[in-house]
């Protein structure tokens, strides 16, 4: 299926990767069991969350290390659909999945380093670095540097986790006290994402010819493959000749479909979200939000954290 035959399960699977997240994992559940208790206000986490997290692993796995990955080097639609399962899903899930006690310990503990950089969690910076920094990404001259030198490709996706870690904090954060928008605020800055990255998405769905050599010139192809699989960029082309023996679309179609998923999965993800944030900020302005609020627990600790 989709030529994933010609390779080798450690190409198709990332053990290395795997065993990363499965440990990344098993900490995240000995800190909300057995070692929750040495956290300040500790409570037992709902099931949800903790479904949540393993979904949002899972989600970045796929993306970055399971069969989605290798793909994303073959097909451009695939790159894409990585793209938003990293960034747009995994984020989340991920970040849903921690319980409020844990934010504050962390925050706590980072109060000095994100003191001088508090700035890049204010919405609209926040918005802009992350769809800026996307977008930038996808600049074709761009695009293909970061694909064919492997420690600039493994920055610039970590830097887009952070930012966009950054940008999903402003409307799931768990924590009244450091809220910055809440309501109208929230609903307005989900449209500001959705226009943000409307640009980029564009320019790749209405190209006239294909933009990307690492999809389309089987020379750039093969070393970019190099990075993910074994052999020379001369055995790969000798075995395979280019992109185009796995695609079923032509080059120019293939960007066009990765543009249309991307800005669809966006539309749809931050659609949801809008609902959801109308919905809680419609039950709060009747008075019948009943969500939990969590507070400091201490005097000292509100004045810490009001200061990140």
């Amino acid at each position: 299926m989709l030529g994933l035959s010609y390779f080798s399960f450690a190409e198709l699977w990332s053990p290395l990767f795997l065993a990363v997240m499965l440990l990344l994992t098993a900490g995240y559940f000995v800190l909300i069991g057995p070692l929750s208790g040495r956290f300040q206000g500790s409570s037992q986490v709902p099931l949800w969350r903790r479904f949540s997290f393993i979904f949002g692993m899972l989600a970045l796995y796929l993306a970055q290390g399971g069969p989605l990955s290798l793909l994303g080097h073959i097909l451009f639609s695939f790159h894409m659909a990585s793209m938003a399962f990293s960034y747009l899903v995994a984020v989340p899930l991920i970040m849903l999945g921690i319980p409020d006690w844990c934010w504050r310990a962390l925050l706590k503990g980072l109060l000095r380093p994100l003191r001088r950089v508090s700035f890049l969690a204010h919405p609209v910076v926040a918005a802009l670095l992350f769809n800026g920094l996307f977008s930038l990404y996808h600049i074709p001259v761009i695009h293909d540097y970061v694909m064919l030198h492997f420690a600039v490709h493994r920055l610039y996706y970590a830097v887009l986790f952070l930012t966009s870690a950054l940008m999903w904090w402003n409307l799931i954060n768990p924590l009244p006290e450091l809220r910055s928008i809440n309501g109208l605020g929230q609903i307005g800055f989900i449209f500001l994402n959705m226009v943000l990255l409307t640009p980029a998405c564009g320019l790749i769905i209405f190209a006239g010819e294909p933009l990307y050599a690492t999809y389309s010139d089987p020379q750039t192809w093969a070393r970019a493959m190099g990075y993910c699989v074994s052999g020379s960029p001369a055995e790969l082309l000798q075995a395979f000749g280019g992109p185009a023996f796995f695609g079923w679309l032509s080059p120019k179609v293939d960007q066009q479909v990765g543009g249309i998923a991307m800005k669809f999965i966006q539309e749809f993800i931050f659609a949801s979200m809008l609902a959801y944030v109308f919905y809680h900020w419609y039950k709060k302005e009747n008075g019948q939000d009943d969500a939990e609020v969590s507070a400091p627990s201490s005097e000292l600790e509100e004045r810490i954290l009001t200061r990140v």
